[in-house]
């Protein structure tokens, strides 16, 4: 049998690598969250947060406890909006990303 990664190293070592792949997790986790796909939004947020910045160094930016934030992104965890966009504005800063809405 073939030895495999796990899928989270390889994302973590995919963002590390590959700007544009680091620009394009944040872009789908925040366009799953505007669509209404809050689960699928927490799960691409909480594998691009583990693979950046990681949780102690957002709860430091933030002002929040990694606790809540882990919480906050854990599949039984509702982000209230301003904590919400407080992290998405946080993780822009830390990634160089600028993030902007249009209709379509």
């Amino acid at each position: 049998m073939a030895l495999t990664r796990n899928f989270k190293d390889t994302v973590r070592a995919r963002v590390q690598a590959d700007p544009a792949f680091r620009s394009a997790l944040l872009t789908e986790a925040v366009n799953a969250f505007l669509v209404g796909n809050i689960e699928t939004g927490k799960a691409v947020l909480r594998d691009y947060i583990k693979a950046t910045v990681g949780f102690e160094e957002l709860a430091e930016r933030t002002g929040r406890p990694s606790k809540s934030l882990m919480r906050m992104f854990s599949p039984a965890g509702n982000p209230a909006a301003d904590n919400l966009f407080s992290v998405i504005s946080t993780l822009q800063r830390a990634s160089g990303v600028t993030l902007e809405v249009r209709a379509a």
